[in-house]
């Protein structure tokens, strides 16, 4: 037995700790099991194409465990290999997990969301514990957990039940409808890093509730020439019958031509995007927003943190999409639009028959 290995006695192999960060440097190496241990942080494939299985030896185990991580998205590691799991495609996988809303084990898999996800909670001999948990963490934090449901990161802006509760499964972009007035919001960018995203939304007077109908980004990843993206997004309004956007002062400056070009008007928006977060943080909590289910989408908005007194993305991180989303969905109540006649009937039959003055 040593620090960081186990060695056999006979000569016939070793048992080895690898720390992540060194990992990159074993590419190439055989071996009968290489184990994964708590890979809820990890963001991309890196490790696992470092450290894949020899080929030639069909012996070769891999074992992967985690919790929920705080990126749930597609893409990520371990969302990856949760749904590979659950569909059952991977001959050579087996798949176990404990979770408030799912369990591969079918003595749990119809119980309440605690017992679901803590199968030894009986071994416990502390019937309080979880509701005094409860009480004690955020939301977000309780359900990562204990209840191994996708977490938060701390400082986390926006409840991550809300962001989930206001996206609808499936839906990735809604078409145009006749009698609808849209908004836009722009997020552009220099085309280095970042992406250059547009939203477009609409007021339902009816429900009372925002819509995300559609979120798209320029052709391609970064680096990009954002004048082929305004073009991009000029096709798209029009399509909503759009002809004014909104968007950043620095959008406003450098692209106000190239979107004038297209008969789009460019409008500055006068309110910082750590206030539109606010605004949109208000209307999630009130239940007066529907999103698209769109991954980039959601891990965003997921993952904005207070940093001081504003809301911004983390070091290293973007919010491109979310920046798009929140300035539609705050601005589109505030349109000034003609009320479609379709919307105005509904609203008439609804109402007592009474006189009313047409102006």
């Amino acid at each position: 037995m040593r620090q960081k290995e186990i060695v056999r006695k006979d000569g016939k192999g070793t048992l080895q700790i690898l720390p992540s960060r060194n990992a990159t440097g074993e590419h190439g190496k055989t071996f009968s099991f290489c184990g994964f241990d708590e890979i809820h942080g990890y963001r991309t494939y890196d490790l696992f194409e470092a450290l894949a299985p020899d080929p030639t030896r069909r012996d070769a185990l891999v074992w992967v465990t985690s919790y929920a991580g705080i990126r749930h998205v597609p893409g990520i590691p371990l969302y990856d290999f949760m749904n590979a799991g659950k569909r059952g495609d991977d001959a050579r996988m087996f798949f176990s997990w404990y979770g408030g809303d799912y369990s591969t084990d079918e003595a749990f898999a119809e119980m309440p969301p605690e017992v679901r996800a803590n199968p030894s909670m009986e071994a416990w001999q502390n019937p309080g514990y979880l509701e005094q948990q409860k009480k004690r963490l955020p939301t977000s934090k309780y359900r990562r957990l204990h209840l191994n449901l996708p977490g938060a990161p701390d400082g986390a802006a926006l409840s991550g039940e809300h962001v989930i509760n206001a996206t609808i499964p499936g839906r990735t972009r809604l078409p145009p409808e006749n009698g609808i007035f849209y908004s836009a919001f722009v997020d552009m960018s220099g085309g280095s890093a970042d992406d250059a995203v547009l939203g477009i939304g609409h007021y339902d007077p009816l429900r009372k509730i925002r819509v995300l109908d559609a979120i798209v980004s320029q052709t391609g990843r970064a680096p990009f020439n954002p004048r082929k993206a305004v073009t991009k997004f000029a096709e798209i309004l029009a399509e909503y019958r759009i002809s004014r956007v909104t968007g950043d002062a620095y959008a406003g400056e450098t692209f106000r031509a190239d979107f004038q070009e297209h008969g789009i008007s460019y409008t500055p928006c006068g309110v910082a995007k750590s206030d539109l977060y606010e605004k949109l943080e208000v209307l999630l909590n009130a239940g007066e927003v529907e999103l698209l289910d769109v991954a980039v989408l959601q891990e965003q908005l997921l993952t904005l943190i207070w940093r001081g007194n504003r809301i911004d993305h983390q070091p290293g991180d973007h919010d491109d999409y979310a920046n798009a989303a929140a300035g539609v969905i705050v601005a589109v109540k505030s349109a000034k639009a003609p009320v479609p006649w379709g919307v105005m009937a509904a609203v008439l039959e609804a109402r007592p028959r009474q006189n009313i003055g047409f102006f």
